[in-house]
């Protein structure tokens, strides 16, 4: 161990371990300065533990819908407790894989609070997060010659609306509840907010979900939005667009809220608890960066798409380096980082290819252009659509419900965008990553062999509709 690095990254969130893992690959002397748990919010309460909480609730749909598959499930119930104890479980489970990880590439993990003192020098001091391991690295100044800023995101804060943990929640609360609340308001309606509308909803709380925006799930394509709308309101879900939480009123065990509507009128809401998930902001304060030079715009850190900050030998990825703030942008921009640094030859990340999931019920997948971005942007499209209603193996597994959608440039027969909701479609969006990266056209697309039967197929049918060659539907 030492006081002097060839790189000391800031953050162990997914970008930042993933950027040492890759450095220590090339050779560097790296560490890793966290203040509170190796993982990040993604893994820690975010990514990981919510994914556990929606598989629970996916199986326990699945209990009550048990006689549509020829089964019988008598008296199906839950127990909240074991639930969130099981998502916590696999959380600390991965946590200490990272932690394993870092240990085998020979990472040194610093534990406290960073701040950059100057242009390679980082100072460590207490957390009042968590304590440091008995043993490991500490407070203190350490050498570098190249600093990586991985410090991640929390969850923005509307002023009035401050979250109190107990009747207004972050998704820190959401996750550990104590008891299931009766009635609930989700206030925004992205990823965030729709998981876990989604899961209370199946759990059996009342949910109400506000959106100040026309559409939920603005950053996705409107077709696929206004289906999984129809399909979350057939659930029981109440859905409000063009509305805003403009004020809470908190009694003993409830809170109403007053949501005004575009029209000017107002109603209120009263619910056992409101869930904040109104996005989040950059956590890019109390580093230093303004005595430095570094470049903040709005609490964003400007990168020229390496990585690099206009001060040399200050780097930044992830959340603090702007949108989507997602764990797997983070992860390859900390290698692109990496690799830039050793003087490898990269390529600055294309923000078109990075998908976007929502793990609600039904799935939400996307990656490049919208529709109407493409409009805009200029292009001749064509579109094609196949539903999951066409799909043997969709229907097989009681999953009819779903689309699948393209889009192309009319002139190269280029893969401008894919949109998807319904079951699975998570994993299958990256079909459509991967041709878009190796530019597949239209024809590459059409002649590949896809396996039957599989929701794979959907893809298939979609890109052949877009040129009037659809077979099933």
């Amino acid at each position: 161990m030492s006081d002097t690095y060839d790189i000391i990254v800031i953050g162990a969130g997914p970008g930042g371990y993933v950027a040492a893992i890759r450095a220590a690959q090339l050779g560097f002397k790296v560490a890793v300065v966290d203040r509170q748990h190796l993982g990040g919010i993604c893994l820690n309460w975010g990514c990981i533990p919510t994914k556990a909480l929606l598989r629970s609730a996916e199986i326990y749909n699945y209990m009550h819908e048990a006689k549509n598959f020829g089964l019988s499930v008598k008296d199906a119930n839950f127990d909240i407790k074991a639930i969130i104890e099981r998502s916590r479980g696999v959380a600390k489970r991965l946590n200490g894989g990272v932690e394993l990880l870092l240990r085998k590439n020979k990472v040194d993990v610093i534990w406290g609070e960073a701040s950059i003192e100057s242009v390679g020098v980082v100072k460590v001091s207490p957390s009042d997060r968590a304590a440091p391991p008995k043993g490991a690295l500490g407070v203190g100044t350490y050498k570098t010659k190249n600093i990586i800023i991985a410090t991640g995101a929390r969850p923005r804060v509307l002023p009035g609306l401050e979250p109190d943990k107990n009747l207004i929640w972050t998704y820190y609360e959401a996750m550990v509840p104590e008891k299931l609340p009766k009635s609930l308001i989700v206030m925004g309606s992205g990823a965030i907010g729709i998981e876990f509308a989604s899961f209370y909803n199946t759990m059996g709380t009342e949910v109400t979900v506000v959106e100040v925006l026309p559409q939920i799930l603005p950053v996705e394509d409107a077709e696929i939005a206004a289906f999984a709308r129809k399909a979350y309101e057939k659930q029981g879900l109440r859905i409000m667009t063009r509305a805003k939480v403009v004020s809470v009123q908190k009694g003993a065990d409830s809170i109403t809220a007053t949501i005004e509507e575009a029209n000017g009128t107002t109603r209120q809401i009263t619910a056992e608890k409101l869930i904040s998930a109104v996005g989040v902001v950059p956590n890019t304060e109390n580093l230093g960066l303004e005595k430095l030079g570094v470049t903040v715009e709005r609490g964003i850190i400007k990168t020229d798409g390496r990585g690099a900050t206009n001060v040399p030998g200050i780097y930044a990825i992830g959340d603090v380096a702007g949108a989507p703030m997602l764990a797997h942008k983070a992860e390859h921009e900390g290698v692109i980082c990496v690799e830039t640094i050793k003087g490898m030859e990269t390529e600055p990340m294309d923000r078109n290819k990075i998908p976007g999931c929502t793990y609600s019920s039904p799935q939400i997948a996307s990656v490049g252009l919208t529709e109407a971005k493409a409009m805009e942007a200029g292009y001749d499209i064509r579109v094609g659509r196949f539903p999951f209603l066409g799909n043997g193996k969709a229907i097989a597994l009681g999953e009819p419900e779903g689309l699948v959608k393209t889009i192309f440039d009319r002139q190269t027969g280029a893969l401008l965008g894919a949109h998807m909701v319904g079951a699975e479609v998570t994993e299958l969006i990256q079909g459509f990553i991967v041709a878009m990266s190796l530019e597949a056209t239209e024809e590459d697309l059409m002649h590949i062999i896809f396996p039957h039967p599989t929701l794979s197929e959907m893809m298939h049918e979609s890109v052949m509709d877009a040129y009037g060659r659809v077979i099933h539907m």
